[in-house]
């Protein structure tokens, strides 16, 4: 354990560069800040990134320390607010996280729902074209693959397709 002397020493050889009296002092406050960080966040993990961060602000600000309040008290402060602002930062990525879910779902809804209007769209067709633009646009069949299957000519397909494409365009105007 570091005396009250020893610690200001220690401050005083840390603010001139020396970083070997920084990682004592590091060390003497590890747990107590850790401990602090873990209470603040419940997690282990999260509380040895934001020790890590602590001492990281501390070594950067190590010069703005007047020894005005106990070295400890200086780390408590600037924990907490590595602390509070991990919270928000938390905050924020989970609500933007709920977004693209609530986003994904709105999306995959509207997916759904057009889905079923080109369904209800294709059955108003009459068979035959209906039967033309399945096998060309959903099957990836050609023309001349499609109306083998169909038994027609390929024109015939052609000109189903056609006028299945301008019916569905009427029915399904309304979708963008």
């Amino acid at each position: 354990m570091v005396g009250m002397d020893d610690e200001q020493r220690l401050i005083i050889r840390s603010q001139s560069g020396d970083h070997e009296a920084f990682e004592t002092l590091i060390k003497e406050h590890q747990r107590m800040i850790h401990s602090l960080c873990y209470r603040m966040t419940g997690s282990l993990a999260d509380a040895a990134d934001l020790a890590q961060e602590t001492f990281i602000h501390a070594y950067l600000h190590l010069a703005q320390f007047r020894a005005e309040a106990r070295f400890s008290s200086w780390l408590y402060r600037i924990a907490v607010n590595q602390s509070l602002n991990w919270r928000q930062r938390k905050a924020r990525s989970l609500r933007l996280q709920e977004e693209w879910i609530q986003q994904a779902h709105e999306t995959e809804a509207e997916d759904s729902k057009r889905a079923l209007q080109i369904q209800d769209a294709l059955m108003k067709l009459p068979p035959k074209q209906r039967a033309a633009v399945i096998l060309t646009t959903y099957d990836g069949l050609n023309h001349a693959e499609a109306a083998q299957a169909l038994g027609c000519s390929e024109t015939t397909v052609s000109w189903r397709v056609f006028a299945a494409r301008t019916k569905l365009k009427r029915i399904l105007r309304h979708l963008k």
